[in-house]
């Protein structure tokens, strides 16, 4: 077992509920690397660069640019090639394959990224595709793709952006006390950490939404 792992906890944290998007992370709460933690904003910029991070304006500046600072360099390619699938697929019906594959990419590269800038781990995520204590699964659509919400996406995705700017901005409040925490007794507060993992669940459920991978509307839960 990794040292730091709670020994309850022999499961990795999942999302219950039948969702085609699983965010699954490794708890660790304890024998955390408090070196890491305390430099933990300098030692992710090369992935927030590329992948982007979380801010108290996350759900908003998703629901108005793909280009910002926290979707990073890929997040502002998936977010331009999710324009051209909207009307791959409203028109055509079609998710073209390479633009799905880059945006899956995209979002494994996120979400062990995410985990990382979180404190939700501490080995550092790799660049690129690699085995993680934090990922991220994707169930492809079985049927016809549901063009009319496709068309509506941006506008359905109102409600949880909304909800979302509330969330991220009380993450981070706990995310302040966690850090001071981890610091003194290398411990994470289980409570705490549970509200992070939800977090970051909810958020990537809503970014895959938006991003055209999923149809089914994501539900409003940390868990």
């Amino acid at each position: 077992m990794k040292s730091g792992v709670v020994p309850l906890a022999l499961c990795p944290i999942m999302s219950p509920m039948p969702y085609p998007i699983t965010v699954t992370v490794e708890p660790l709460l304890t024998t955390r690397n408090r070196l890491t933690v305390a430099f933990r904003l300098l030692l992710a910029i090369p992935h927030l660069i590329l992948v982007g991070g979380i801010g108290f304006s996350a759900s908003a500046r998703l629901s108005s640019s793909g280009l910002s600072g926290e979707t990073g360099l890929l997040g502002a390619v998936a977010f331009v090639l999710a324009i051209i699938s909207w009307f791959t697929i409203v028109f055509g019906g079609q998710h073209i394959v390479g633009i799905r594959q880059f945006t899956t990419f995209y979002m494994r590269w996120r979400v062990r990224a995410l985990a990382y800038l979180m404190l939700l781990e501490d080995q550092y995520p790799p660049f690129g595709d690699a085995e993680y204590p934090a990922s991220l699964t994707v169930t492809d659509p079985t049927g016809p793709r549901r063009r009319v919400t496709v068309g509506l996406r941006i506008f359905l995705a109102i409600p949880h952006l909304c909800v979302l700017f509330f969330i991220v901005f009380a993450w981070w409040i706990t995310a302040i006390v966690s850090w001071v925490l981890i610091l003194f007794t290398g411990e994470y507060p289980g409570g705490l950490y549970e509200f992070g993992v939800g977090t970051l669940r909810w958020l990537l459920r809503v970014e895959a939404y938006v991003l055209l991978l999923v149809d089914e509307y994501p539900p409003f839960s940390l868990s």
